[in-house]
């Protein structure tokens, strides 16, 4: 049997699916969905087809009325993510002669340059997931706000991120079940006196300083919103140029959103605010024997991953630009 020039090993396709950085949420704000090939079909039904009231009196003699059902169907397509890195042989002789001369192997040059660049693939998508959620142009014009001044949630005194929640949760058609905050609104929202106040009403100074200790946890804040979670993206980019000095930013910057994603999101099908379809598994595998890296040639690691990021049904999010200062 011929030998393939990139061949995928169980030992770094491990490291690969089971390496998670924690502060990336792109997995959980656009669940993956499983499709059959890199170009995949979804249907957009017409709003007011579900909405509209039918006349359902039937005769005694004719037939019940029909209705029509009018949809879009859309076409996507699975785009392909991958980095890859050559790592010379003379690195991996080296780190083999550590071993038997310490007796511990110092790195392991393959695994730490597949967790990089899954990391790196992951960040991609983070970026990815947070430029599509945190766009207004993503929304309709009923179901967005910029936020600016007293009105941002910032502004402890007069401003009231609880009210503002409520009311917004009431616009979409389908109400929302999960809200996306960038880091910093919600360190300044688990702080802010009128959400302690809510929280812990027995605790909290609604009109003044929260009391001294006072923070609001996640869950508490989805319970009083009765919503099923509240999601914080706390990932750091490099918006630096190459060879300049790092310059961290979050990725997911000072907006929020409230929208609607399914409980079980199984098909592209599903009625939900967005998805990310998936054709295939992630890969990460090696091309062997590459003469062109280095002197004695070396190893190609490769890792990535067939997705396309969807926002299927905008109309059932409510988003706010520039929540906090």
């Amino acid at each position: 049997m011929s030998q393939a020039p990139f061949v995928i090993q169980p030992r770094l396709t491990a490291i690969s699916l089971t390496y998670r950085n924690q502060k990336f949420i792109a997995d959980d704000v656009l669940p993956r969905v499983p499709v059959e090939s890199s170009v995949f079909k979804w249907s957009k039904y017409t709003l007011a087809d579900g909405f509209t009231i039918p006349d359902t009196r039937v005769g005694r003699r004719s037939a019940p009325g029909q209705i029509d059902w009018s949809a879009t169907e859309t076409s996507g397509i699975c785009v392909d993510y991958g980095l890859e890195d050559a790592i010379p042989v003379s690195d991996i002789l080296n780190a083999e002669a550590a071993q038997k001369t310490q007796g511990v192997m110092p790195i392991d040059p393959q695994a730490r340059s597949t967790m990089l660049l899954t990391d790196l693939v992951a960040l991609d998508r983070e970026a990815r997931a947070a430029n599509l959620l945190f766009n207004a142009a993503t929304y309709p014009a009923a179901n967005k706000t910029t936020l600016s001044g007293t009105t941002q949630w910032s502004d402890y005194t007069s401003s009231n991120p609880i009210t503002t929640l409520m009311a917004a949760l009431d616009v979409p058609v389908v109400r929302p079940n999960v809200l996306v905050l960038g880091q910093a609104v919600w360190t300044a929202m688990r702080q802010h006196p009128k959400v302690t106040a809510a929280v812990y009403p027995l605790g909290g100074q609604a009109g003044g300083a929260s009391p001294s200790g006072s923070i609001v946890q996640r869950q508490a804040l989805a319970a009083l919103l009765e919503i099923d979670e509240v999601i914080v993206g706390p990932a750091w980019y490099n918006s630096a140029k190459p060879g300049q000095s790092a310059a961290l930013s979050r990725l997911w910057g000072k907006h929020a959103l409230l929208y609607y994603r399914a409980p079980s999101v199984t098909s592209v099908r599903d009625v939900t605010f967005g998805f990310t379809a998936q054709w295939g598994d992630r890969i990460a595998g090696t091309i062997e024997r590459d003469p062109n890296v280095g002197l004695r040639g070396g190893t190609r690691v490769r890792v990535g991953e067939s997705v396309s990021e969807v926002i299927a049904a905008p109309d059932v999010a409510y988003f706010w630009q520039n929540a906090v200062a």
